[in-house]
């Protein structure tokens, strides 16, 4: 069962780790790599005039698209304010004409930047209410022929965590994405792979997960017995050779928008 997003929430927590989120989120960063890949072999002239980001964060999709691809203009979104002085900071080794940073939720912004070249975001459309809306109003600011480059999560992601506790997000199978996705654009490339990090103990788990933000589903604290369940089973059910494991699901989407 999945639970609601308290968008609030997602912002405190994010906000606390960004400074941490580089060291600890490796699969994201694997994600930005891949997904700039993916986006490369799609736009071989690596060149773009106008670009949205959405869910800057750190930066790490940043670095991967404008080492490898021209911006002239660079739009970057995030819900945390702060992730503003990290982008800044990186732009000091690339060559961007413009650049401007949009604070708030993307699902909520009175203004967005139209005639876009590209749109991309890394590991963040999860944390969205309603991507149908998101996937028609890209298509919207998108030039004809624009592209619309994301990776994200699927069901299996996390899914010792849930199988424990209950709730957690509301996964889209990769079929799911590129038929809500498939309104708006022609799909260029999709693909999806599962990545198993393995760690020493339950709790390290718990670290890496509070280290990255993605705890942001829930307020509540864990008394000292439900923490202990939580381990004890953690431990039972997940083990391996050198500890326990956690899933991550990624999927990958590379499209464009409808020549008519």
């Amino acid at each position: 069962m999945s639970q609601q997003i308290d968008k609030q929430l997602v912002r405190q927590r994010f906000a606390g780790k960004l400074k941490s989120y580089k060291k600890h989120a490796l699969v994201q960063q694997t994600m930005a790599k891949s997904l700039t890949e993916l986006l490369c072999n799609a736009k071989p002239s690596r060149s773009f005039d106008r670009v949205l980001e959405v869910g800057s964060g750190s930066g790490s999709l940043m670095t991967e698209l404008l080492g490898r691809c021209t911006v002239d203009t660079y739009y970057a979104n995030d819900l945390v304010e702060e992730s503003a002085l990290f982008l800044k900071k990186l732009l000091a080794s690339f060559s961007v004409r413009e650049f401007h940073f949009l604070p708030g939720d993307i699902e909520l912004m009175q203004w967005l930047p139209s005639e876009l070249d590209l749109v991309v975001s890394n590991a963040t459309l999860q944390w969205l209410d309603d991507l149908d809306g998101f996937f028609r109003s890209m298509s919207e600011r998108l030039r004809r022929g624009g592209v619309l480059a994301f990776s994200s999560f699927s069901t299996s992601n996390m899914q010792e965590i849930s199988s424990i506790e209950g709730g957690g997000l509301r996964y889209h199978t990769l079929h799911e994405l590129e038929q809500l996705a498939g309104k708006y654009f022609e799909l260029t490339a999709c693909r999806e792979e599962e990545q198993r990090l393995e760690f020493a103990t339950p709790e390290a788990v718990l670290h890496h997960i509070r280290q990255t933000g993605v705890n942001a589903l829930s307020r509540r604290s864990w008394t000292k017995s439900q923490y202990q369940r939580f381990i004890d089973q953690y431990q039972e059910q997940f083990s391996c050779a050198n500890g326990v494991y956690l899933t991550y699901h990624p999927v990958y989407c590379c499209m464009k928008t409808r020549a008519s």
